[in-house]
């Protein structure tokens, strides 16, 4: 079997370490992500590209360097992910390992990125056992799992190059997207790791809806982690961020209307239970929503 080239053409290394690629005719940030083992958020925030992250022909890429541990005898996970500090579920998630576990002497694990680690922290995934043991490698390893498909918008898909129109004036302050209570809340998120927006437990078909007029910047899932995501772009550098979907009722290009449902909670990515992770940025830095929501107190968890 013919072994796929890597997404992009390797043109040279940057002082960090990281690998310098053109860009060629079909590549994706997604693609060029999975070819060189490394997260799309990773690859996305190195480049500061912007939702929604389509490539250019002969555009330059720095692609992070991916840090790669070999399985050693008498290793497990629960020793691999403290001994470099990283967080357990996530180096079994970007690794594809599955129940009960067990690793292998010689396999090569990705240790993951913060960018993994983030998208890790508000999953409420129950870590595995401290028992697992190295084994012989198996007949047929496991290969990490591609991201589940993204829901069918009711609304015609757009193609990805459909240019984004700018948004319609703003109405007067964002609203709450769903009702429910904050189960985690905007900063540190413990063990190093920081939420960038607040998650919002709400019953699975709930309804979301647009905290503010706006234009869809994006619509898909090809960020790990976050499941169904859309981006919705606002007047004077504003976006906001609904992730975690079961559906996704607009499409990429949609104008949107403060009030209007645009999709229905899930637990899409990497959470358990039915909840919306909510982001509000301003430019490319993202700010407390709690801070700008209209009766944000109502909705704390007590």
């Amino acid at each position: 079997m013919a072994v796929a080239a890597p997404a992009g053409q390797v043109i040279g290394r940057l002082k960090d370490g990281s690998l310098a690629i053109r860009v060629r005719r079909g590549d994706t940030a997604y693609g060029i992500a999975r070819r060189h083992n490394v997260s799309l958020r990773a690859l996305i925030e190195r480049n500061r590209l912007a939702p929604p992250y389509t490539l250019r022909v002969g555009q330059v890429l720095a692609v992070p360097r991916a840090q790669v541990y070999t399985v050693r005898k008498g290793d497990t996970l629960y020793a691999i992910a403290k001994r470099h500090a990283v967080d357990l579920n996530a180096l079994i998630r970007v690794n594809g390992v599955r129940p009960p576990y067990t690793i292998h002497v010689g396999q090569s694990l990705r240790l993951p990125d913060r960018w993994d680690q983030g998208a890790t922290a508000t999953a409420r995934a129950q870590p595995p056992p401290r028992r697992e043991t190295s084994a012989p490698p198996p007949r047929r390893p496991e290969t990490a799992a591609a991201p589940p498909p993204a829901a069918q918008p009711t609304s015609p898909p757009r193609p990805a190059s459909a240019a984004v129109r700018a948004p319609p004036s703003r109405v007067g302050g964002f609203i709450w997207p769903v009702q429910g209570e904050v189960i985690s809340r905007f900063g540190g998120a413990g063990h190093g790791l920081k939420n960038d927006g607040i998650n919002i437990a709400a019953t699975r078909g709930a309804t979301v809806i647009a905290a503010e007029s706006g234009v869809v910047a994006y619509a898909g899932n090809e960020l790990r982690g976050f499941g169904n995501l859309l981006l919705v772009k606002h007047q004077d550098g504003w976006m906001t961020a609904y992730a975690h979907l079961a559906e996704m009722l607009v499409a990429r290009g949609d104008t949107v209307e403060r009030g209007q449902a645009i999709g229905k909670v899930g637990a899409s990515g990497n959470v358990k239970t039915p909840q919306l992770h909510f982001e509000l940025r301003r430019q490319t830095r993202a700010v407390d929503p709690l801070q700008h929501l209209r009766s944000a107190t109502a909705m704390l968890a007590r």
